[in-house]
């Protein structure tokens, strides 16, 4: 695996944002279909039916429904032509190293659970980069000797 890419990596290539253009930019220069994980999924969808909920809420947050759907449909289209690879995980060992950066770098550096996950999950991978545009992620990535060419 060359790249293991978190949820604002996703969340870019699959609704427009200010860095949108910089992902996709990246993941056509690919040479592999870029692969998730199950746990890297579950993020998107629920973020993306978060943002529904809180527009749903207050117009002035989130994004509407339609642009939500139109997001979770495309992924599954991916999904579905292989141009998104779902890589299988052994989530033992992934927690395990998840527990290890965590003991190792949280005190220091802040670490959300969900950022230690992913960046455990791309070492277990064996990823050579992580892409991510989440600055302190992009901190404990480096710290465990992932390239960032974001």
């Amino acid at each position: 695996m060359n790249a293991y890419p978190d949820t604002s990596f996703l969340c870019a290539l699959y609704r427009r944002q200010d860095n949108s253009s910089q992902a996709a930019a990246h993941a056509h220069k690919m040479s592999e279909p870029l692969q998730v994980t199950t746990l890297s999924l579950f993020e998107f969808r629920q973020s993306v039916r978060l943002q529904i909920f809180l527009n749903e809420q207050d117009s002035t947050k989130g994004f509407n429904r339609s642009l939500g759907m139109a997001a979770l449909a495309k992924v599954q289209a991916n999904i579905a032509s292989s141009a998104l690879v779902i890589a299988p995980a052994d989530w033992a060992d992934v927690y395990s190293i998840a527990e290890r950066l965590s003991a190792q770098h949280t005190s220091t550096g802040g670490h959300r659970s969900f950022d230690v996950l992913h960046v455990a999950t791309a070492l277990h991978l064996g990823a050579r980069e992580f892409l991510t545009f989440d600055a302190n992620q992009k901190g404990l990535a480096k710290a465990e000797g992932l390239k960032i060419p974001l």
